[in-house]
């Protein structure tokens, strides 16, 4: 059996493995000289993160004899204790799961065993594709199944005497890219993270397929042409996936061996559309990523409409704060309201609502129940560079108030220009904005503007709180300045990782004000030195 290696982990987390320092699903099980298996399981991610194989690809990694013979060591003695159908890991998205990296790493995992290991990994890969076989439908629609079906389809072209499996296999994923993934590329969820996954597993699957003779349906094909556009829209320059709706920056390699094997070329059309409900302006070394579309209504959407995150170069500046999932119910509340993103909210409310829990159906607080209904777009590509206006009627009902927001970035992505405003667009609006002023005596309708920044800026604001220096780890100096009648104040702010064990405390900027009238308007700039000393000239500083 030759493995075809497409998956690479961290070496910096297969050091730590080989250590005894176990990181999943954000928890930390320091345990140095035991065997995986014998761990306490902490929660289900942990022990779904173990059961996967997820440590295999980091163990690889590093493929040093150690690394190699424990890689060797766990999997042989997860086949004694669980190969033939005990314990947790048999669900049909980890068993697709691990088949995959099992493949992946077999040529490792079998050098210098005998015949009795190798036919043992036989067998035991040949019981969990016959499992895949039988169960893979009842795995959830979305990533699970696509888990559990992309690991059938290379498990049978892996193993003789399964053809009609994997013919079978095909054609159901084939159907499960037709419900799940739209004919722009897009899916539901809206996690640029999970699309990740999905395109990465479709191109895996392909490419078995191919290698057994047997081309990917249609509506396979299909959907890695579409997605593979909308990807390299949600890149950021260094690479990373803008972190919206739960997901995180991806992997870059893993999303780099996708498009390649995608073949999908990328032209100048894609940067100009709107992908997935994003809009992403590169001038320079600079990207702004923009969320310009309604959350779906689900139990892991964000309330992040308008948001933005920018990255210059290798170094991300404004983000927002991420998933809080490995962390807990309320740190992972916290991370899907507005106020965790870079954008305006009112009054602390997010702009989409979230359920509020009764009696049995507590559980029902994690689900969006409202969402801006009118959301509008208006992008204009000039010589002077790009400019975005969005707004979006999330805070109507409450006080009549629209959010709008205008962006725009200098061709050679140095200056970002802003402005948020606060609208009562229509009589309703003015009606309802009147009485919220009439019940709060006049004192207005309280906003906060929040750039979060990424844990590795260092920032510092002047005396007089309107302006403030950012630098990042490269040295490279960027500027803030605001203007209206608010207030700048540093927060402190989490920057939530999956792959750390607790969060990365950092600030964010934040800009208070109240909205007493009609229209409000709070104007702000982010300019990137262009002089080696870190100055930038004021003239560039100036706010439009």
């Amino acid at each position: 059996m030759m493995s075809d290696t497409r998956v690479t982990g961290s070496v910096e987390r297969g050091r730590r493995l080989a250590a005894g320092d176990f990181l999943f699903a954000g928890l930390h099980l320091p345990a140095p000289g035991q065997d995986i298996w014998d761990l306490p399981m902490p929660s289900e991610g942990f022990e779904a993160a173990v059961h996967g194989f997820e440590w295999l690809d980091d163990l690889t990694a590093v493929c040093d004899f150690h690394t190699n013979r424990l890689a060797q060591n766990w999997t042989h003695d997860w086949i004694r204790r669980f190969g033939l159908g005990a314990g947790s890991g048999w669900t049909p998205e980890l068993t697709g799961r691990r088949v995959l990296r099992w493949i992946n790493h077999a040529d490792q995992l079998l050098a210098g065993h005998g015949r009795a290991k190798s036919n043992a990994f036989r067998r035991s890969l040949s019981a969990q594709t016959v499992f895949l076989s039988r169960r893979w439908k009842t795995a959830r629609p979305g990533l699970p199944r696509f888990e559990a079906l992309a690991g059938l389809i290379q498990g049978s072209a892996a193993l003789s005497g399964m053809d009609s499996q994997m013919r079978r296999a095909s054609r159901a994923l084939a159907r499960e890219c037709g419900s799940c993934i739209d004919s722009h590329g897009a899916i539901a969820s809206r996690n640029p993270e999970e699309l990740l996954e999905i395109f990465f597993l479709l191109n895996w699957a392909a490419a078995a397929l191919q290698l057994a003779g047997r081309p990917p349906e249609d509506g396979h094909r299909a959907a890695i042409t579409a997605v593979a556009p909308v990807l390299r829209s949600l890149r950021h320059v260094d690479g990373s996936l803008a972190r919206f709706h739960g997901g995180g920056p991806g992997t870059v390699d893993k999303l780099d061996w996708a498009l390649a094997n995608a073949g999908v070329r990328g032209g100048a059309a894609w940067r100009q559309q709107l992908a997935m409900g994003y809009a992403r302006v590169a001038h320079g070394r600079t990207t702004l990523i923009v969320d310009v579309a309604p959350p779906a209504a689900t139990a892991n959407a964000h309330a992040s409409t308008l948001a933005f995150e920018l990255t210059s170069g290798l170094h991300p500046l404004v983000v927002n704060c991420g998933s809080g999932e490995v962390y807990g119910k309320s740190l992972r509340m916290a991370a899907r309201t507005t106020s965790s993103h870079s954008t305006l909210d009112v009054e602390g409310y997010s702009s989409s609502r979230f359920a509020a829990p009764s009696g049995a159906f507590a559980d029902s607080a994690e689900r969006i129940v409202h969402v801006p209904a009118n959301i509008t777009l208006e992008r204009n590509d000039y010589n002077d560079g790009t400019c975005i206006v969005a707004g979006h009627d999330g805070y109507q009902r409450r006080c009549g108030l629209n959010h709008w927001r205008r962006l725009q970035v200098d061709p050679e992505g140095n200056k970002v220009n802003g402005e948020d405003v606060l609208l009562a667009a229509s009589d309703d609006g003015r009606k309802r904005l009147d009485a919220f002023l009439s019940a709060q005596r006049l004192e207005g309708v309280p906003f906060n503007i929040r750039f979060h920044l990424h844990p590795d800026v260092e920032a510092e604001a002047d005396a007089d709180g309107r302006d403030v220096s950012m630098w990042l780890k490269n040295g490279e100096t960027w500027r803030f300045r605001c203007r209206g009648d608010v207030q700048l104040a540093f927060e402190p702010s989490d920057f939530l990782e999956r792959t750390s064990s607790s969060s990365r405390a950092t600030i964010q900027i934040v800009l208070s004000g109240f909205a007493m009238e009609y229209s409000t308007r709070v104007s702000w700039i982010l300019a990137k030195a262009r002089r080696s000393d870190g100055v930038i000239p004021e003239d560039e500083l100036l706010l439009e």
